[in-house]
């Protein structure tokens, strides 16, 4: 912005000799300030926090072996010890992390026990010694669905349309009490499966919990939904309400084929004579998990040369179910199980070809065929009359969603 003059200075009169200077104008000089040779001050970096040194449990380690490696010693991990929560330093299992932070001196800081992704227990160093906190993340749940076709089998099946091994045997264990796995499905057969999947940081994590499901074999369609009702117990119902947990399972193992099924003329494939065979083989690989069929308590265990390793189990006072040619044996004579309770794996010890489970059941001392014996076993209980309409209307949308799934299916194969 330039300057602006506000007025002028007053001319001499006309006739004047004009002003003349008498003597040198006398100026004075301001020689610039020397610049400050010191360079300014550098602001201090802000402090670096600590950073974590994790190690990871190996077989037989202990805390003090980890601290070792850690470069701390046992008076540190007793300090540690010390802290409320300290619980869960007395188990370090092979793969967990136990991490540590240390001061500018060298000094713990701070240590944490990494458990699972879920669960860190925080220990940190306080003026009256270390403080534990646990810290605990939830996963995000996300909604699923997926549609599959039996070509060959459930797991298959199941593998080729994403679900993992647990969902895959989650789902059989739903259906166990109405479908034998085993022989019941068909080529062609169709599941539809609502489920929740487990997401962490943007990644999956797991598999929750299935919704409902709903099986269409040989024409037939049997549908189940998990339902919570108010003591807070959780299971699975079908439309009805009525429980798919049925007494027994229909085929008590993860099985992968049937050599040979309940026939009581058939020729003994070791002593090549006519004797009755009282049940049902189920071939499978050795050390395949073996289930108790329902809840009972062990009558026999042990081992004969027929039978070779075997568990009798009592259920009630009519059932009885019969497990032989075991590899190992779970449970001893005298325990109680649960249905489903792995109580041994298959094998072929006693007289057996090949690895395999020879699965009996008795009703009233008789044998039964173990394929058809459902037909005549108590019924599954049912909601109450008090319960049934929270349930049916807690499952109105459900249903519809399966629905829906079956009917794009049935589009798509018309197409």
């Amino acid at each position: 912005m330039g300057l602006t003059l506000s007025g002028q200075s007053e001319l001499p009169p006309t006739g004047d000799p004009p002003l003349s200077l008498q003597a040198p104008l006398e100026t004075a000089t301001t020689e610039p300030a020397p610049l400050d040779s010191a360079p300014a001050p550098i602001a201090a970096p802000a402090p670096t926090k600590p950073l974590w040194r994790d190690f990871t449990a190996r077989d037989g380690d202990n805390l003090s072996l980890i601290f070792a490696r850690a470069g701390f010693n046992d008076t540190d991990l007793y300090r540690v010890a010390q802290a409320n929560e300290s619980t869960s330093l007395q188990r370090i299992y092979p793969g967990e992390t136990i991490g540590f932070q240390a001061d500018t001196e060298g000094a713990l800081l701070a240590l944490r026990h990494i458990q699972s992704p879920l669960l860190t227990t925080l220990y940190e160093r306080q003026p009256a010694g270390y403080t534990a906190q646990r810290l605990t993340r939830t996963p995000d749940r996300t909604a699923r669905n997926v549609s599959l076709t039996i070509d060959s089998s459930l797991f298959l099946a199941g593998t080729d349309a994403g679900l993992s091994d647990a969902m895959i045997m989650a789902l059989a264990g739903i259906f166990g009490g109405v479908i034998d796995f085993v022989l019941d499905p068909r080529q062609g057969d169709t599941i539809h499966v609502l489920y929740e999947e487990l997401m962490l940081d943007g990644d999956r994590f797991g598999d929750g919990p299935i919704l409902a499901a709903s099986f269409t074999n040989q024409g037939d369609t049997f549908e189940a939904y998990r339902y919570t009702d108010t003591e807070g117990d959780t299971s699975y119902y079908n439309e009805l309400g009525v429980s798919m947990r049925k007494a027994f399972l229909r085929a008590p193992l993860d099985f992968t084929r049937v050599s040979s099924n309940f026939n009581p003329n058939r020729l003994h494939p070791i002593y090549k004579t006519q004797r009755p065979h009282r049940g049902t083989d189920y071939a499978a690989s050795r050390g395949t998990p073996v289930y108790a069929a329902g809840d009972g308590r062990v009558i026999e265990a042990g081992y004969t040369r027929p039978n070779g390793n075997y568990i009798f189990i009592q259920h009630g006072e009519q059932f009885e179910t019969h497990y032989l040619h075991l590899h190992r044996l779970q449970v001893k004579k005298g325990a109680r199980v649960k249905q489903g309770e792995v109580i041994g794996t298959v094998g072929s010890t006693g007289a057996a070809t090949g690895p395999h489970l020879h699965y009996e059941f008795l009703v009233n001392g008789v044998h039964r065929n173990p394929r058809t014996v459902h037909k005549i076993l108590p019924k599954a209980r049912s909601l109450s009359d008090a319960a049934l309409p929270h349930y049916l209307a807690s499952i109105r949308q459900t249903t519809q969603q399966l629905a829906s799934l079956r009917d794009a299916q049935q589009l798509a194969r018309a197409q």
